[in-house]
């Protein structure tokens, strides 16, 4: 029982990882607004972007970034430890080699967790594609610089965030299918693509209603606000 509840509040920790409210925190410090009320509302690094500028919004990013990679560092250091220390309390045909690989899954999936829905903002947030790319450089570095390269082609293309963000999460999860890696990392990056589809469930009504806003331009949230 001690093991599987040492288990519980490693995920846990990875969820509180993950939820850390970057952009939320960077609207406060440099400007003392809540980005939440700003632009689509969205405390991502887009709406940063939108809201703060270009600086502020890369700094988001790079957090995030490191939040997704720093819950499965976290994840690899811990279980194996827990493992160790009570050596003797989990079930005896618990093996290690073959459980760490779904703790790290489930690790993953609740950063993403709770970067979209944080505790600490009353479980709202971002879309969880920093924090995911974070999770895919931390899992397979391959998989991460090839969704990254599809982002970046379709942002350089399109001008168009979501769009580029979409593609990316299902890049990720060709990828994953289609290299040799763990089926609990297929898993996590199969669930976390769809997860961050549906996340920009808005957006894709908006890009087919040929409306959704290019980098640089406001949101149709902004724009709805300020004629309010």
């Amino acid at each position: 029982m001690v093991f599987w509840i040492a288990g519980v509040v490693g995920l846990a920790i990875a969820y509180l990882i993950g939820s850390t409210p970057t952009g939320y925190l960077a609207g406060k410090l440099l400007r003392g607004i809540d980005i939440r009320n700003q632009g689509s509302g969205s405390t991502g690094a887009t709406n940063v972007l939108r809201t703060l500028g270009k600086w502020p919004a890369l700094a988001v990013l790079l957090v995030d970034v490191l939040k997704g990679a720093g819950a499965i560092f976290f994840a690899g250091w811990f279980y194996p430890r827990l493992h160790g220390v009570l050596h003797d309390m989990p079930p005896a045909a618990l093996d290690l080699q073959a459980w760490l690989p779904w703790a790290v899954c489930l690790a993953g999936l609740a950063a993403l967790l709770g970067h979209s829905r944080s505790i600490w903002l009353n479980f709202k947030g971002g879309k969880s594609v920093a924090a995911g790319l974070g999770l895919l450089l931390a899992i397979s570095w391959p998989v991460g610089l090839g969704a990254l390269t599809v982002f970046g082609v379709v942002l350089a293309v399109f001008r168009i965030v979501s769009l580029g963000s979409m593609l990316a999460a299902l890049t990720a999860i060709a990828l994953i299918c289609g290299l040799e890696q763990p089926l609990p990392y297929r898993f996590l990056v199969i669930s976390g693509g769809i997860y961050v589809i549906v996340r920009h469930r808005a957006n894709i009504q908006r890009l087919l209603a040929g409306t959704e806003p290019r980098l640089g331009q406001s949101s149709p949230e902004s724009k709805t606000a300020a004629q309010s």
